[in-house]
């Protein structure tokens, strides 16, 4: 496989994933701002901190409102981690390689990107939010059974469970970060009752409330969620389950020992610690590590697999 076209299916996949990421948190916090009282709610803020993009919201918006939140995850183009920016970039590196992909994975791809553009009015509304961010879930989801039921798997599939997996591991390490450490204090001992709802939240970012009460068989609690979220091996969206995913598509590439090596020092890095007994300092820590790993895996995947892009025509792929 060309190693350019293996880029696109890569950076295809990490697209396609982090438009899905964005819109199941977004819909996940304004759940979570109704099922708490005003005074401690953490507004909208908070996402925007899950991106990581701070430095660019805060040259183009005023105030951290739902509004100006809402339009820098959801439409702002501007934006490497919003939603329209993902499924337009998707698009692009899909349409280079339209005789890799199932047509019909390409044609869902187009009709979700025009969609999203063309209902983007609707979907920054309180009264179309929900089904405009709920269709991009689903379209995203028929798209990647329609990949997984239709496409050889051979090398490009490996490549898409690489981007997908890496993305999501990052994803979900973003999410630990900031809901855990950045919703109620530690130390505000008033605030307590309220901690469940805290961290039903950080699993139901992920998805991943259902599969913890059955997986757990214990009410919802800090340590027990942080080892579910980062170690399980057999939840797809925990930390755990997408680096064996990932080394197990890496293994079938040429020319893995570099990714695999790195692979290998950020899974044990993850395996190291025990989650519930980190502060919240200490669990902050532990996040910045993995995010770091996160990046050292991805520039160990480019650097062995993708060709550095021409100067003068460098594609504005960013890992958001």
């Amino acid at each position: 496989m060309l190693s350019r076209v293996a880029e696109n299916i890569y950076w295809l996949s990490r697209y396609v994933e982090r438009a899905e990421n964005t819109a199941r948190i977004v819909t996940v916090n304004a759940n979570l701002l109704m099922d708490l009282p005003k005074g401690i709610a953490p507004g909208w803020r908070p996402l925007v901190d899950i991106t990581g993009a701070n430095t660019l919201f805060e040259e183009h918006y005023k105030d951290y409102g739902e509004r100006q939140v809402l339009k820098f995850l959801i439409g702002d183009e501007r934006h490497s981690g919003s939603i329209l920016y993902s499924l337009e970039a998707a698009r692009e590196n899909c349409r280079t390689i339209r005789d890799f992909v199932p047509r019909e994975a390409w044609e869902l791809l187009n009709e979700l990107f025009l969609h999203a553009r063309e209902q983007l009015q609707k979907g920054l509304t309180k009264g179309g939010r929900h089904s405009y961010l709920k269709h991009i879930v689903q379209s995203i989801q028929t798209m990647t059974g329609m990949l997984s039921g239709t496409m050889l798997h051979d090398q490009g599939y490996d490549f898409i469970h690489v981007g997908r997996f890496l993305e999501r591991a990052d994803m979900t390490t973003r999410i630990i970060d900031v809901r855990s450490a950045s919703l109620l204090p530690a130390e505000a001992t008033e605030l307590r009752p309220y901690e469940t709802i805290q961290w039903v939240s950080v699993l139901k970012s992920l998805t991943g409330y259902q599969a913890y009460r059955r997986s757990e068989q214990i009410r919802v609690q800090r340590g027990a969620v942080l080892r579910f979220l980062l170690q399980h091996d057999a939840f797809p969206r925990s930390v755990g389950h997408c680096l064996d995913t990932v080394r197990a598509s890496m293994e079938k590439l040429p020319r893995n020992e570099g990714p695999l090596r790195v692979h290998g020092r950020f899974k044990r890095n993850l395996e190291a610690v025990v989650p519930g007994r980190l502060s919240h300092q200490q669990l902050h820590a532990f996040i910045d590590e993995l995010q770091v790993c996160v990046g050292e895996l991805h520039d160990e995947i480019a650097k062995t697999w993708f060709p550095p892009p021409p100067e003068a025509q460098s594609q504005s792929q960013s890992q958001g």
